[in-house]
């Protein structure tokens, strides 16, 4: 079975490479979690290798038929790196999901592209050890789509972004050579660390199909409050008073607006929420480091003393092991996407002391180009990543690239970036265009036409054509 839009014998060569169960065509994607975009499926095409040799013969496959690839991981990206369209091949790492080492000792782990980091964190756990980093895709994100994305989330602050966590990596070439950079080591200087092109590099230059990733000690028990606040420089006073604590370790310091934590609460319905006070913003702080009483009175303490100062609101100690789980629900929900659906979302980063200066101008800009349009913000304050939902009483989706100048206005200035942690994709691109600066975008066309000669790899992701 072909589509029209692919000859027959491509098809047919695919299934002679990775078998029938190795290729899904049309009707056989509609069992497919699209994930995060409508497009992501679009292609009707979806090969799935079973190892690194299998892509190889792939992408020879592509590269001669001239034939475009779009590798996918959990399809949990926000930007549109994974869309597809008729005509493309989708190049699934679902059956590359082996974890293939992971050595205690060296503090390391091997895995293959396709493994998910909930997987990957259920390994270590019995050895006291974890990846280092934690979003709330963590269910579906697989490990190679977090290093194409250089995805960062919830324990950037403390140990980086993916471009930290790597060693070592195996990628594919569009014309089928293999990249076999896979140290387990820390200090590798031997030449050019190739490898570190393909972090961030979003599926453009090849397909990432190993990873040597470096592990932390687990943090052991968390404790988790939520602190509302009145206003950024408050939160931020009191995320470094905790930090402060010398019995305790800033685990997460989730930063969110009251009306997101107002309308997710309702739209779960979490009793321990209902009726809190209207705040400017709701911290949520995860400590570990001691033992559970020790930790709380450290926490309570500060929080008496913000409360003193008056800093504080109001805070939810939550009772137990599932209030506080309702409290991370609060933060990794999408309700007000459900609420408003055609939203539009921005990802920034923002020097810390900059933020409260920033989301001020940002709110003066946004109400004086269009009053109707509401601003919900979640992010990781520890590391000044912000993220924006912006809706109106009806969708807005057609409107990214106008409100898009309103949001990125001032950040160079302020050395912050446009794009975070959610990477370029299709949606960022004509704003890397205007960012980045012709002397960047010279040199990185230059490095999409070395390793990507024909132009076969996620074509007009990234970067234009």
């Amino acid at each position: 079975m072909s589509r029209p839009d692919q000859p027959a014998s491509l098809t047919a060569a695919l299934t002679a490479i990775v078998g029938k169960s190795g290729l899904r065509v049309g009707d056989e994607l509609d069992a497919v979690d699209p994930g995060m975009h409508p497009q992501n499926l679009a292609a009707g095409l979806m090969v799935r290798p079973a190892n690194t040799a299998e892509v190889a013969r792939v992408l020879i496959l592509c590269s001669e038929a001239g034939v475009s690839v779009v590798p996918q991981g959990g399809r949990t990206g926000l930007s549109g790196a994974a869309s597809t369209q008729p005509g493309e091949l989708i190049l699934s790492l679902d059956r590359m999901n082996h974890i293939e080492n992971v050595d205690t000792a060296a503090r390391t782990a091997t895995v293959e592209a396709g493994v998910t980091l909930a997987r990957l964190e259920e390994a270590l756990a019995p050895h006291g050890l974890a990846a280092g980093i934690d979003l709330g895709a963590r269910g579906t994100a697989t490990i190679g789509g977090m290093v194409a994305t250089n995805a960062g989330g919830i324990d950037a602050f403390r140990y980086g972004t993916m471009r930290h966590r790597v060693l070592g990596l195996e990628a594919v070439l569009a014309g089928g050579d293999v990249l076999t950079e896979l140290s387990r080591i820390r200090k590798d200087n031997a030449g050019l660390p190739l490898r570190q092109l393909f972090i961030g590099s979003e599926g453009t230059l090849g397909v990432i199909t190993r990873v040597v990733l470096s592990l932390v000690p687990a943090g052991g028990p968390r404790h988790t409050v939520l602190a509302l606040l009145p206003d950024l420089d408050a939160a931020t006073t009191l995320m470094r008073e905790v930090e402060a604590q010398p019995q305790i370790s800033l685990a997460a310091a989730e930063l969110m607006s009251g009306n997101h934590i107002a309308l997710t609460a309702r739209s779960l319905g979490i009793g321990q929420l209902a009726g809190m006070p209207a705040a400017a913003f709701g911290l949520l702080i995860a400590v570990c480091g001691a033992a559970g009483e020790a930790m709380a009175a450290a926490v309570e303490a500060t929080l008496a003393r913000a409360a003193e100062a008056g800093r504080l609101v109001d805070c939810v100690l939550p009772k137990n092991a599932a209030e506080e789980r309702d409290l991370w629900r609060v933060r990794e929900d999408w309700a007000v996407d459900r609420m408003y659906p055609g939203g539009v979302w921005y990802d920034v980063s923002v020097p810390i002391n900059r933020l409260a200066h920033y989301l001020a101008d940002l709110n003066l800009r946004l109400a004086h180009h269009d009053a109707g349009l509401r601003v919900y913000i979640v992010g990781h304050l520890a590391d000044g990543n912000i993220h924006l939902t912006i809706n109106a009483a009806v969708p807005i989706t057609e409107r990214y690239a106008e409100i898009a100048p309103i949001v990125y206005a001032g950040l160079k200035e302020l050395g912050g970036s446009f794009s975070a942690e959610h990477g370029i994709g299709l949606e960022k691109r004509d704003s890397l265009e205007h960012w980045a600066g012709k002397a960047s975008l010279r040199l990185m066309r230059s490095v999409k036409a070395v390793f990507d000669p024909n132009g076969i790899m996620n074509p007009g992701k990234v970067i234009s054509r």
